[in-house]
């Protein structure tokens, strides 16, 4: 499952590694828009497949922030 930014948003923290296994709920990354930090859960049980963003970039609505398997 691709994990995506919903909107305009700065890559916060990233709180998982590549390999690393999840559960539903697990808070994955934080995003910060509008001066606001917004901790992406995940939607699934699963394992990191890849990580796409890191610290501190700028993503566009709709950007691959990581997929999570």
């Amino acid at each position: 499952m691709e994990i995506k930014a919903k909107m305009p948003s700065t890559v916060d923290a990233i709180k998982v590694a590549a390999g690393q296994a999840v559960k539903k709920g697990d808070v994955l990354c934080v995003l910060e828009a509008m001066k606001m930090k917004n901790p992406m859960p995940s939607p699934i049980d699963g394992t990191v497949v890849s990580i796409s963003a890191e610290v501190g970039a700028r993503l566009k609505p709709g950007a691959l922030i990581m997929v999570v398997e």
